[in-house]
């Protein structure tokens, strides 16, 4: 417990040196500097970060700098998960730089959510597949989170707010066409979703993944 408490101190300090150094560039050096020091206290003491590789070092870096919105709304979904007492996966989030909940905030069944370097709704872990539902395609989310910074969230949710209007209108040529074999739901969630350039990269990794296990 001393060792968490001595590495909590110590990220949430180094956090916080970070955070206000890049919220004085527009002004807001005093909520950085909290966000990155809370990220740092739960990190350290948990021991996500993985300060003996590069990558490590560099979600660190980043989580308490130009990813500092999602950072912040990570901790949201921490909160979430604390909240509905949901299990804290310590094996798929010690030294793997992310914090992993089984349930928590979660807006879609059977699917994982993550926000920040906070994976919710990872599911029952045991099972193989949940596991490298993580490791491969949600991990490549919280990366793209970090080197997009706050441009994350524009492109991810810019692109379903752009094409939504586009789905609808190609469903309803269709309905008008006679073509009744997808629904409204399904069209929107094609074309907002499953095209999304940021979704089809982390389903990419994720296939590449699975082809290498399978040899």
């Amino acid at each position: 417990m001393n060792d968490r408490v001595v590495e909590a101190a110590a990220v949430g300090a180094a956090g916080a040196a970070l955070g206000a150094g890049a919220g004085a560039l527009v002004g807001l050096a005093g909520p950085a500097a909290a966000v990155a020091a809370t990220n740092g206290v739960i990190s350290g003491f948990r021991k996500t970060y993985d300060w003996r590789t590069q990558s490590g070092r560099l979600a660190f870096v980043l989580d308490s700098s130009w990813a500092l919105v999602t950072t912040a709304a990570g901790l949201i979904s921490q909160l979430v998960g604390v909240m509905t007492r949901s299990r804290f996966d310590e094996e798929l989030s010690d030294r793997s730089n992310r914090h992993v909940y089984e349930r928590g905030f979660v807006i879609r069944r059977n699917f994982a959510v993550t926000v920040g370097n906070v994976v919710s709704g990872a599911g029952d872990t045991r099972d193989e597949r949940r596991r490298h539902l993580v490791t491969d395609h949600e991990d490549v989310h919280i990366w793209q989170a970090r080197v997009l910074g706050p441009l994350f969230s524009v492109i991810y949710v810019g692109w379903m707010i752009v094409m939504t209007p586009f789905a609808v209108m190609g469903w309803a040529r269709g309905r008008l066409s006679g073509d009744r074999s997808t629904s409204l739901w399904a069209a929107v969630d094609r074309c907002a979703y499953w095209r999304n350039p940021l979704e089809r990269q982390a389903y990419l990794r994720a296939s590449q993944a699975s082809e290498a296990r399978s040899g």
